[in-house]
């Protein structure tokens, strides 16, 4: 990817990343997360707890800075995400954190809405 086009993308508005994540994880077969020593990261919203995710290990990595510097990007593929991700999520009541910008700002949506988009998506 070109620094253009991480460029551009960075200044997607929140629904625009939600769309090019979705399309990323579907054509690449994966989603991506950050991970440390107690596993994958999490972010504490007003209201919620989200696992961040992210459609290339790029993304992920340029997020590992400062209190993040010991993270690593790790990929899920996506039959994983949909066996066991999505339904662990649901259970602990965690959302997903929309491939947030370096601001930490983004879309929080369900891990079942996120499996809908990746679903209904992959079928097109």
């Amino acid at each position: 990817m070109s620094d253009t086009q991480s460029t551009n993308i960075t200044e997607f508005t929140p629904e625009q990343r939600l769309s090019y994540l979705v399309k990323e994880c579907i054509l690449n077969k994966q989603v991506w997360i950050l991970t440390d020593q107690d596993g994958c990261v999490m972010l504490n919203t007003e209201d919620e707890d989200c696992t961040p995710v992210w459609p290339s290990e790029a993304f992920a990595q340029a997020w590992a800075t400062g209190d993040w510097s010991e993270c690593e990007p790790k990929a899920i593929d996506l039959k994983t995400w949909h066996s066991r991700w999505t339904q662990g999520l649901e259970d602990d009541d965690v959302a997903i954190a929309v491939f947030p910008s370096e601001n930490e700002e983004g879309l929080v949506i369900s891990a079942q809405e996120f499996d809908f988009e990746l679903k209904t998506k992959g079928k097109r």
